[in-house]
């Protein structure tokens, strides 16, 4: 039998989420996120989840240049490139994050890089309906 994952720690949503965000896997550059979407059931790749990202931008405020959507591909991998995000309003730089997949129920999160981190490997885990 299959072992099963722990499931991606929740964090809150904030004020600024704003759905039907753009389909990209871009939305700049030097700060790159990948990893593979899965099941805390068995820990297996969760085809075709869509993600949705939003952060704010260099001002410290949150626009629709700074919102993307995508899918996780056939084995669950999914590849995001973004700019380093600021700290702001006593924040750290933080990337919010939902993800969707069928049969499993939504996670909310947020992404906190460290200064002068260029990559994040990092997997996403769902806890199944």
């Amino acid at each position: 039998m299959a072992q099963p994952c722990t499931p991606s720690r929740p964090d809150a949503e904030g004020p600024f989420y704003k759905p039907n965000a753009p389909t990209r896997t871009s939305i700049g550059r030097g700060l790159l996120i990948k990893g593979t979407v899965r099941s805390a059931r068995g820990c297996g790749s969760v085809e075709g989840a869509r993600l949705e990202w939003w952060q704010a931008n260099a001002s410290g405020q949150y626009d629709d240049d700074q919102r993307a959507t995508m899918r996780a591909g056939e084995d669950g991998a999914y590849r995001f490139e973004t700019s380093f995000p600021p700290a702001y309003g006593g924040r750290p730089p933080h990337i919010h994050l939902k993800v969707f997949a069928p049969l499993h129920r939504p996670l909310i999160t947020q992404l906190y890089p460290r200064p002068g981190q260029t990559e994040i490997g990092l997997d996403f885990v769902l806890v199944p309906e």
